[in-house]
């Protein structure tokens, strides 16, 4: 007895242990990720909890899945009562959420058609596959010749198919064969575009904001510089929104800042309010058309769980007027971010709850000042080496970011 006693006290001893979590991971997972050594059992709005009981302010929304703050009480609801009925069909089979959500995905973004999958990167794979049919079907592109022009510095996710455009060299690093038909020019730089079109460009894909390249912002006009420049030249314009949409930005998508029209846009993340990987492209009559039974679909895409899920998290977004929230308190917030006077920033920059603070090179790099926030209690995380990424649930309230803003600027006014 007193044997089975010590053995389980060694056990709730462990499960209170960061390092005994942390071990496991480095013993039986890939060394694919570099987080911070923070173990985390619980989260509520903007706030988690470690193994220890530690309370830390969430500034980073899990890359903005989060806008809707952790478990946020109506979708939780949604979900337990959705799973309590029936979980997955199929697209075998037809099932009573999914148009529901089809319906209120489209009237949000203005777009008329949806196409449901699981993670973002599947939906830029779905986005691309439409883009280049219907350079076949319905441009006239000759066979197997049809480009995408993307941006540098870009981000869409990790499949062959996406590193295969991106210009971070660690990312295609050991992964080639590549995928070709990507052509790539500067970010932010309308003339660019129009140089590089010829009568193969099918599309333009690109971030609104550029999210994991650094929150790189644009200059004003650039997306309706696009805009034009794309219906000039019979090019589909399709913006990227998984990380800057529902509601992020100060807008429900990016693009609403400028009064652009795209062809298609791509979303996840918020989607789900951080409850279940949900994603959809969603575009015209014209591009979604292209597709036929057979040529595209996925097993758990458009379940009913996932469609209960999304209903209830746009609602959310929607009715607590996040976007609103986030355009008001993201001005605030960049404000008083910049009126820290650090030896060390170079800019702070963003759009809404989407901020980054980038330092001088000569710093050390962003990761260290993101394990000194931890320390105080502040989850933030690094992009692009130096760039420290403040994008907190869009639930935040000013008293929250008061309170952050002592402690980033305790960090940031360090020698």
């Amino acid at each position: 007895m007193q044997a089975a006693s010590t053995i389980r006290k060694n056990q709730i001893s462990n499960f209170s242990n960061i390092n005994y979590y942390i071990e496991l991971e480095n013993q039986y997972g890939a060394n694919n990720y570099h987080p911070l050594d923070v173990v985390l059992t619980e989260g509520k709005g903007v706030w988690v909890w470690d193994t220890e009981g530690k309370k830390y302010l969430d500034c980073l929304s899990a890359y903005s899945a989060l806008n809707q703050g952790h478990c946020h009480p109506r979708i939780l609801q949604a979900m337990i009562e959705q799973a309590s009925k029936i979980t997955l069909t199929s697209r075998a089979f037809r099932n009573n959420q999914l148009g529901l959500f089809y319906e209120k995905l489209s009237q949000i973004s203005g777009l008329s058609k949806v196409l449901p999958m699981n993670s973002g990167a599947e939906a830029v794979e779905t986005a691309i596959k439409a883009i280049r049919k219907w350079a076949y079907t319905i441009k006239g592109v000759p066979k197997n010749q049809a480009e995408i022009i993307v941006c540098s510095n870009n981000f869409s996710g990790r499949t062959i198919s996406l590193i295969s455009f991106s210009t971070e060299a660690q990312y295609q690093d050991g992964f080639f064969p590549l995928t070709p038909g990507f052509k790539v020019i500067p970010y932010g730089d309308a003339q660019a575009l129009a140089d590089a079109i010829t009568p193969n460009t099918a599309a333009f894909l690109v971030e609104p904001i550029q999210g994991e390249g650094g929150i790189i912002v644009p200059s004003d006009g650039f997306l309706k510089q696009a805009e034009t420049i794309c219906r000039q030249n019979n090019v589909l314009l399709i913006f990227d929104e998984i990380q800057t949409g529902l509601g992020r930005t100060g807008k429900m998508f990016a693009f609403q800042h400028e009064g652009v029209k795209p062809d298609g846009i791509t979303v996840g993340k918020a989607l789900s309010g951080g409850f279940y990987p949900i994603s959809a492209f969603v575009s015209t009559d014209e591009v979604m058309g292209v597709f036929t039974p057979g040529d595209h679909g996925s097993t758990f895409g458009g379940n009913p769980l996932a469609a209960a899920i999304g209903i209830a998290a746009l609602d959310v977004i929607i009715e607590e007027d996040l976007p609103e929230r986030a355009a008001n308190l993201g001005q605030y917030f960049i404000e008083k971010l910049r009126l820290i006077k650090s030896p060390h920033v170079k800019e702070v920059r963003g759009k809404g709850l989407l901020i980054g603070v980038e330092l001088h090179e000569s710093s050390g790099g962003a990761r260290r000042f993101c394990k000194a926030l931890a320390k105080l209690g502040i989850l933030a995380k690094e992009t692009r080496d130096h760039v420290i990424r403040f994008a907190p649930p869009l639930v935040i309230n000013q008293e929250e970011i008061d309170w952050s803003l002592e402690r980033i600027a305790e960090v940031l006014l360090v020698e």
